[in-house]
């Protein structure tokens, strides 16, 4: 008896072993997952995410832009929130790995921090869903896309049932689809973490975003940002072309523009591209996308986003932010890009900018002819932040001054 009870103990370890070595690399993504935003590893694994995830990669394809390069300081000084602060101060307190302003064609100022190069190649988070917007508006050009008042199962039917049902693809792009989904990245056991679990080990996206079956509110009545919408944009995209993510964003983005070194996309098991965050670029790079939004999607003489979804894009278009949802009701929100709040300063007329969480920012300002891209590993995003405005709204207020500086700086005035 007691031999048999061995015998299947082995059995049984035997077993434990090669599910174990056969499930080894998802359960070391696993565990690196959970580490990921822990503050002695944070900054190093935002520019290495290809070792932590599945990847796409995608080669330059494109002869490289060449930037001018007119290094100018730094102001001492920004406005935040009505008051003065030390600019390096403020960029130490919010984290920040890369800060890139660009006036008119030339790079006036570029630094890298807390032993980061230029090379690295930083994770987007949510900036990666205003790169597919820019996609999105090539479909809606070429006729892929028939509407954006097309409900989303026309296009996927494995949503019908869902909490996706009855919800058009203009919903889904401005965030009022209507779905429930928590977005707390500081819950382990929210939805958005949920996800990124899914992410880890291999699994689904499409099947993960197919069994959201509880709504919050009709959709198309109020604005909640919700990144899994940007998941089912990317759906209706490869389900309108017939094509993948990667192979439509080769296409009609990165072989079209000059990019300067190679890029890759996180994806889930299936290769489908992580869209509502998982591109990974240099930061050069990310402003240099911003840039060809400033100039109306027009890259070296070429239109390579349509002009009128450029402006469509990034105009306040969403319904108001529905109650008790995390949104700052001053912010506007277009097709995947944030709007800046509206002032009565001209300078400030028409920005708008990407965000992804722990401070990645592209903002966009076409009144100055400026672009800033910042990179950071912020594990305080979300806090209020010494004004109390929010770390949101403390960014924008950064930028907007850095954009007033440089533009009448490059404008020859003092």
């Amino acid at each position: 008896m007691k031999r048999r009870i061995l015998g299947t103990l082995g059995v049984l370890a035997i077993i434990i072993a090669v599910v174990l070595v056969m499930n080894i690399g998802k359960i070391q993504r696993l565990v690196r997952v959970n580490s990921l935003f822990e503050a002695d590893k944070i900054v190093h694994n935002f520019s290495n995410m290809d070792a932590l995830m599945f990847t796409h990669d995608h080669p330059i394809s494109a002869q490289p832009y060449v930037w001018g390069v007119t290094p100018t300081p730094l102001p001492k000084q920004v406005t935040i929130a009505g008051q003065d602060r030390i600019l390096s101060e403020w960029l130490n307190e919010a984290a920040a790995t890369a800060l890139l302003i660009v006036s008119g064609d030339d790079i006036v100022y570029e630094q890298y921090y807390s032993d980061t190069t230029q090379s690295d190649r930083r994770i987007s988070w949510s900036m990666a869903k205003s790169f597919l917007s820019a996609l999105v508006g090539t479909a809606v050009e070429r006729g892929e896309i028939g509407s954006l008042d097309d409900q989303v199962t026309d296009y996927v039917s494995a949503l019908k049932g869902s909490a996706y049902d009855g919800a058009t693809i203009r919903n889904v792009l401005n965030m009022s689809s209507g779905v429930a989904f928590n977005e707390d990245y500081l819950d382990k056991n929210s939805d958005i973490n949920k996800m990124g679990r899914v992410l880890a080990l291999g699994g689904s996206m499409d099947d993960f975003s197919a069994g959201i079956n509880s709504r919050a509110r009709a959709p198309g009545s109020a604005r909640q940002y919700v990144s899994i919408d940007t998941h089912v944009i990317g759906m209706v995209l490869r389900a309108a072309t017939g094509k993948t993510v990667h192979d439509i964003f080769d296409e009609r983005l990165w072989s079209q523009v000059g990019f300067g070194a190679d890029s890759y996309y996180m994806t889930d098991g299936g290769d489908r591209a992580f869209v509502l965050g998982g591109l990974n670029m240099r930061t050069r790079d990310y402003a240099l996308f911003g840039k060809l939004m400033r100039d109306g999607g027009i890259y070296q003489g070429k239109q390579i986003i349509p002009a009128e979804w450029v402006a469509q894009s990034t105009s306040n278009n969403a319904p108001a932010s529905a109650p008790g949802s995390h949104n700052d009701a001053s912010v506007g929100y277009g097709y995947q890009w944030w709007v800046s709040p509206v002032s009565a300063d001209t300078d400030f007329k028409g920005d708008y900018f990407a965000v992804g969480i722990y401070g990645q920012y592209i903002y966009v300002n076409p009144a100055l002819d400026i672009v800033i891209a910042k990179n950071a590993a912020h594990l305080e995003f979300m806090s209020p932040g010494q004004s109390g405005k929010g770390y949101m709204m403390e960014n924008i207020d950064v930028f907007r001054s850095l954009a007033k500086h440089y533009g009448r700086t490059s404008a020859g005035q003092p």
